[in-house]
């Protein structure tokens, strides 16, 4: 079973980078269901932070790209996600690594070698 990182801390790393509330508690049911997760760390201190969610298939999900603002723009984005590409790459059976993101984030996204292709998304919580 692989290691859980800190709760709290990805709480704090989560409010840093995204603003709003996190105590961090809600992270547990979310990686019980993640196929991996990477995270950065400058000493003790978590900095960054990416999950990979799973379809049980041939499909892996790129979720929750985080950096602290502290630590941005030194390539630990890139790095994170390029782990996490390579961790999907090995797990038997996924073939496809998906990711959705601001248009803000298209040069970040094609750096770490996603191309854009249409897609769709529909808000279950707007009625």
């Amino acid at each position: 079973m692989r290691e859980w990182p800190d709760l709290a801390a990805l709480g704090m790393l989560r409010q840093a980078a995204w603003g709003g509330r996190s105590d961090g508690s809600s992270w547990r049911l979310v990686l019980e269901r993640s196929l991996t997760w990477i995270t950065a760390f400058d000493g003790d201190a978590l900095v960054g932070f990416v999950n990979v969610a799973w379809d049980g298939g041939v499909h892996a999900f790129l979720l929750d790209t985080t950096v602290h603002p502290e630590w941005q723009r030194r390539g630990i984005g890139v790095a994170l996600v390029q782990r996490a590409a390579q961790a999907a790459r090995e797990h038997s059976g996924v073939e496809w690594l998906h990711v959705d993101f601001e248009p803000h984030l298209t040069a970040f996204y094609a750096a770490c070698g996603f191309t854009s292709t249409p897609a769709g998304v529909l808000n279950l919580a707007r009625r």
